[in-house]
């Protein structure tokens, strides 16, 4: 029993932790009791000694796991070791019946918090039996901090104590407990004290498949011999902060180049105008895209304009050129930060401030998938080959890893993890993780862009589906609303003429909609939400698992659902001819669609039908379909077209993007033709009414809870991001663009208009849409209420309620506005702002991982489709670089890099950057020229890329 124990009572006793507070400068003791238990469980099946609750049953085999050289065992984790072998213990070739002393587990939780969640996600999977052993509450495996202990010393000591308590339990029963530490001196007082302790290189070594598993290991830095290449070392913490504090250095995420892989920029817009640009290997230090850095400003007399070349892997033995080393004191540091302001408002200038890399603060290094470069293998035997993968993602670097199987890894789609980028190689280090299949392959390539942007595509656990309802597809509306005290609240509206319109094939429909003409000539519009949070309750797995998902993910061939399917697809969809809950917004509107009253409550309706855009079309314009549904409808239509109206006559932008639908073969699931997508009245009847319930929801929820109301906001962009555009409008069509407002940027895209080219108008809208801030989730507490506005819907505040079932800001909004109408109190912990911060900043990256995830999957089968019918098409140049080309081919929705070298003599090239324009001699010696905004036309066919291994539309200039 440790020193100063008490025992309260049979089975629990107490003892004391002390530790200093520091604060202000001043130091505080704090003393604080703590619990020992002695009916802590091993969670071994062997044992019959330990007593389980109803909750909780052993997890730890009765068959522990043993080889030829290894008896049976379990294992403990120490915190490196779950830390550098994560990807390892996640797959199924090794690592089984695993302890994770909760002393681990605070630290990993400190360390690494989405490692921390992935270890927590294997605590729950039956397949890997790992269990978290609470060994500071148990009497038997705590010990008291000595004096002079350092926390790590202390903590290795608690691990230990873990071992030997496991050893000394379960001895009886044969079973071996081996503790897995790579740190030296741990391994030292492990023999000391008699302590079975292996490395996990020495424990991976004596297992049958000790190879392949060995590839999946961390690699050492002494693995990596030779000195490449010598990158300035990074400043240290202190300096780091200190400087950043003082605005001598600066801090924010880099954004890489997709056409220059040594160009990078921090958009940092309350400070400079313009991105401060970070260009060359050097400058670029290590840093790799979506990394949060630190830079320091460069002298003046090194400050570059954006670079007007494509530079990818083929090109990196070209561009090694700065040398930065040059020494200037803070004070001259500031006076450059204060020039750097100066210059960037001057509009002849098109120097931007630049700088270089001084410190990473947090990496958004994750697993990447890729292609082993086949040149890069240095033996064609199974022996340890050093060499470099290829990532899909284009603006990562090539990542060195060592592994004995590079010859059965050639032509296949691999993951591997990134471990450590040293100043002394080009690339980064890192280790393969597994093979996804070979390359092309549809699963393969699908799987791969699920995890390129990190997609959760895992089916859901058992937790998660316990939360269902037991009656599975057999749930239905009780026939007896008055036996519950929640369902008596509920409005009963199964008598209106609702119906809902959507994409054909939808089968998770969040939303339908009725109106009717009231007495006094106005009318009576309902939108009715699925109500998810019926079944998805607060702070349950169910609840979690949407929150960390946070959207449902569309591709051309599947979706990756948020909530299980039983909800999504049956018990929550607002399907046809049945009764379901729905939470609804009715509003009376007059003749010119003033809102005269709004309603918020909770109810059941009954979908008359379930239509598509095109037959709900069809049914309006029909003069021979009379019934009340049809003339429903048709109100529903006039009424959205005057909502139109005055949202665009306050402001709002009509943007558009290259967007195409590709059919799939019915019984092949190969993909068979793309189409432009079309968009009828319908799509947008559907539009107006959901951005007026948003909206309407918006400030409901605000009003009751100004704090944390959960909302979406759309900055406006800063006029520098038109910069470019405009300069390219005014020299080839002398026209510009204005973006004093969105009105004024509503008006001048309507005047950007080529008598000569129809098409011309959406291009520049295109080109307009990528000069915009992303819109974004927040709580409302964080900004001003002036700051709410959503720029491009002209609306000053906004949320998303109308999609519960695919988007979790929803299923917040829907809860704070059943708190809102004293429906049902809000959760104690959906009123912590602090978790709601965190909330919203997963929902921003998985719904931006979603949109891209989206477009990938278009890319990829639009890359299909070229494959089987190569054809001539006419595109549009949308930027001219000095070595090529980037031309949008509008009836695929595809753009793509024409390098000069493929179009002619390269050597020729003359790029004019005044008047964007690269002339050149092509292939039969005429000179010709190429102007941003030219029609041209284009040979379309699909290449597979060698470097990357990806299939995509590669275009040749007729």
């Amino acid at each position: 029993m440790p020193p100063s124990t008490k025992r309260l009572n049979n089975g629990l006793s107490v003892t004391t932790k002390v530790f200093v507070r520091s604060r202000n400068g001043g130091a505080t003791k704090i003393v604080r009791e703590h619990y020992l238990r002695d009916d802590v469980a091993c969670y071994s099946k062997l044992c019959d000694q330990c007593e389980y609750s109803l909750e909780t049953t052993p997890v730890l085999s009765h068959v522990p796991f043993s080889t030829a050289k290894l008896s049976k065992h379990y294992l403990i984790l120490d915190t490196n070791t779950v830390l550098n072998a994560i990807d390892l213990l996640e797959s199924s070739q090794a690592l089984f019946d695993v302890i994770i002393p909760q002393t681990v587990l605070e630290e990993v939780r400190n360390r690494s918090y989405p490692i921390y969640t992935r270890l927590r996600g294997l605590s729950k999977a039956d397949a890997k039996r790992l269990i978290v052993f609470h060994n500071e509450f148990c009497k038997n495996t705590f010990v008291a901090r000595q004096k002079g202990e350092t926390i790590n010393d202390y903590n290795d000591r608690l691990i230990r104590k873990v071992c030997e308590y496991y050893n000394s339990h379960l001895s009886k029963y044969g079973v071996k407990a081996i503790l897995l530490t790579d740190d030296k001196d741990n391994l030292r007082k492990c023999k000391d004290e008699r302590v079975l302790a292996l490395s996990l290189r020495e424990y991976l070594s004596k297992l049958p498949n000790s190879e392949d598993l060995l590839d999946t290991l961390p690699s050492a830095q002494d693995d990596f011999q030779v000195a490449e290449f010598k990158y300035a070392e990074y400043y240290s913490q202190s300096r780091l902060i200190a400087g950043v504090k003082s605005s001598v250095l600066f801090q924010g995420p880099m954004n890489v180049s997709s056409y220059d892989i040594f160009e990078g920029t921090i958009n940092l817009p309350s400070i400079f105008p313009k991105p401060i640009l970070v260009r060359g290997r050097q400058n670029m230090n290590r840093a790799t895209n979506g990394d949060l850095v630190v830079v320091e400003l460069l002298p003046k007399s090194q400050w570059v304009a954006p670079s007007n070349d494509i530079v990818d892997e083929s090109t990196l033995g070209n561009v090694d050129n700065e040398d930065n080393d040059l020494i200037i004191s803070d004070q001259e540091r500031r006076l450059l930060n204060k020039e750097a302001r100066r210059a960037q408002m001057e509009e002849e200038s098109k120097l931007q401030p630049s700088a270089k890399v001084v410190g990473v603060i947090r990496r958004r290094w994750r697993l990447f998938t890729g292609q082993l470069s086949p040149n890069t293998i240095t033996s064609n035997t199974n022996t340890l080959n050093s060499c470099l993968i290829t990532l899909s993602e284009k603006s990562m670097p090539a990542v060195r890893i060592k592994t004995r199987k590079a010859n059965d890894l050639l032509n296949m789609r691999i993951v591997v993890a990134i471990d450590d980028w040293p100043g002394t190689s080009k690339h980064p280090e890192g280790h393969f993780v597994r093979t996804l299949g070979p390359i092309e392959d549809k699963d393969t390539e699908q799987e791969a862009l699920l995890l390129e942007h990190d997609v959760e595509y895992r089916p859901f656990s058992k937790n998660v589906l316990d939360c269902l309802p037991k009656e599975g597809h057999e749930w239905v509306v009780p026939e007896d609303l008055s036996s519950d005290e929640q369902l008596k609240k509920r409005r009963d509206l199964r008598d209106k003429l609702v119906c809902s319109i959507d994409p054909p094939g939808c089968v998770d429909i969040d939303d339908a909609l009725h109106a009717r003409r009231l007495s006094n000539g106005n009318f009576e519009v309902g939108v009715h939400i699925a109500d998810v949070t019926h079944f998805v309750k607060p702070a349950t797995p169910l609840d979690q698992e949407g929150s960390s998902r946070s959207t449902s993910v569309y591709l051309v061939d599947k979706r990756i659902d948020m909530l299980p399917t039983l909800l999504g697809t049956d018990l929550c969809s607002l399907k046809p001819y049945v009764d379901r809950f729905s939470f609804s917004v009715i509003w009376e509107l007059d003749e010119d669609a003033n809102i005269i009253n709004v309603d918020f409550m909770k109810s059941i309706i009954k979908s008359r039908e379930a239509f598509s855009y095109q037959d709900a079309q069809d049914r309006i314009d029909d003069p021979s379909n009379k019934d009340e549904l049809t003339q429903g409808m048709r109100s529903l239509l006039a009424l959205s077209k005057k909502l139109k109206k005055k949202r665009m006559d306050a402001g709002a932008l009509n943007l558009s993007s290259p967007e195409v639908k590709v059919h799939m073969d019915s019984e092949t699931s190969d993909p068979g033709e793309v189409e432009i997508k079309k968009l009828l009245d319908t799509n947008s009847l559907v539009e107006e009414f959901m951005l007026l319930a948003n909206i309407s929801v918006a400030r409901k929820i605000y009003d009751a809870f100004p704090q944390i109301a959960m909302l979406r906001r759309h900055a406006p962009p800063p006029s520098t991001n038109f910069e470019a555009l405009n300069e390219m409008l005014h020299i080839r069509k002398g026209m510009t663009v204005s973006v004093e407002n969105s009105k004024a940027l509503s008006d001048s895209l309507d005047r950007c208009v080529d008598k000569n080219d129809e098409y011309f108008n959406t291009l520049v809208r295109i080109m307009a849409t990528r000069c915009m801030m992303a819109a974004e989730y927040f709580v409302s507490g964080n900004f001003s209420y002036q700051e709410f506005k959503h720029y491009g819907l002209a609306a000053d505040i906004y949320t998303h309620f109308t999609s519960p079932i695919r988007r979790y800001c929803d299923v917040l909004a829907h809860r704070q506005l059943a708190a809102a109408i004293g429906y049902e109190p809000l959760h104690p912990s959906q009123r912590d702002k602090t978790k709601m911060d965190l909330i919203v900043k997963n929902m921003n990256r998985r719904h931006r991982n979603a949109q891209f995830a989206g477009r990938a999957s278009i890319e990829y089968y639009v890359g299909q489709v070229i494959k089987n019918t190569e054809s001539s098409q006419e595109g549009y140049i949308i930027k001219v670089f000095t070595n090529g080309v980037v031309v949008l081919v509008p009836n695929f929705g595809v753009e793509s890099l024409i390098k000069l070298e493929d179009m002619g003599d390269e050597s020729s090239g003359l790029f004019d950057e005044k008047d964007f324009k690269l002339s050149f001699n092509d292939k039969i010696g005429n000179r010709r020229e190429l102007h941003v905004f030219d029609k041209v036309t284009v040979y379309m066919k699909s290449v597979l890329n060698e470097m990357t291994g990806k299939r995509k539309a590669v275009f040749m200039l007729k």
